[in-house]
């Protein structure tokens, strides 16, 4: 049995630029989850997460010993911090584009994930 989650329950990320590329980097937050982060996370997933942006090349480099992966995608800056007329001309917020893909998880993986814990302030009832 399999649930499937958002993978930044699974992973976090960190982004960087140059010129008209993207880093997105993609941790493990547990050494046992990265190896569904490397069997779903592939190149071309990743190219059609981001189809609207049109990027000419993605490119995964698999960091084993860090439980990690960097995915350079070519072409999808708008031209560049420079050119672009982006608010968000450095991509920053692209990670968060991935992080928001699904993953499967097997269910004996399942306790692994972070999730949030809940507010209990949210759940109090208040009384007058």
């Amino acid at each position: 049995m399999t649930d499937v989650v958002e993978l930044r329950f699974a992973a976090h990320g960190r982004t960087g630029d140059k010129g008209d590329r993207s880093n997105i980097s993609v941790i493990a937050w547990h050494p046992e989850l990265y190896p569904l982060l490397v069997a779903q996370l592939t190149e071309d997933a990743v190219a059609r997460r981001f189809a609207s942006r049109r990027p000419t090349r993605v490119t995964r480099y698999l960091l084993p010993a860090l439980h990690a992966m960097n995915f350079v995608l070519d072409d999808v800056l708008d031209g560049g911090v420079n050119d672009a007329l982006n608010l968000d001309s450095h991509g920053k917020a692209l990670s968060f584009v991935v992080l928001a893909m699904p993953l499967e998880v097997p269910e004996h993986l399942l306790p692994l994930l972070r999730r949030p814990v809940p507010n209990h302030n949210d759940t109090m009832e208040t009384t007058r």
